[in-house]
């Protein structure tokens, strides 16, 4: 099992910058990949950006590329989402996610059947 425990988020005016940590715990040693998706109230559940855990390799949904960025920190096991030129329509629940399995193309952690584990999510709302 592992466990995901995220922090960070808040509320923050527009064009403003948050960064959001989620600690894994437990057999970290498994993970293969580490991912953030989010859910507006309303809407379903959306992939945001995603990190290979051996080496780095990132990925992002189009509408945060140049705005967001992932990162991890491997002897923290630690994921982290640094946002800036924040939006009304970022305002989501943030959750953390965490692959156990081997991966074979980038595309498998872009969708939430990519993962095993999730966190319980933090709230960020910006207001315009």
């Amino acid at each position: 099992q592992v466990q995901l425990d995220e922090s960070g988020g808040g509320l923050v005016q527009a064009g403003g910058s948050l960064t959001l940590s989620c600690a894994a715990s437990g057999r970290t040693f498994n993970i293969y990949a580490m991912g953030w998706f989010r859910q507006a109230p309303g809407k379903e559940r959306e992939f945001v950006a995603a990190i290979r855990w051996s080496d780095g390799g990132t990925y992002y949904t189009d509408s945060v590329k140049g705005r967001f960025t992932i990162s991890r920190d491997n002897a923290k096991n630690t994921v982290y989402l640094q946002m800036n030129d924040l939006k009304p329509e970022d305002t989501a629940v943030y959750y953390c996610a965490a692959r156990n399995r081997p991966m074979f193309t980038g595309l498998q952690i872009t969708t939430q059947k990519g993962y095993d584990y999730w966190g319980q999510g933090t709230q960020v709302t910006i207001s315009s």
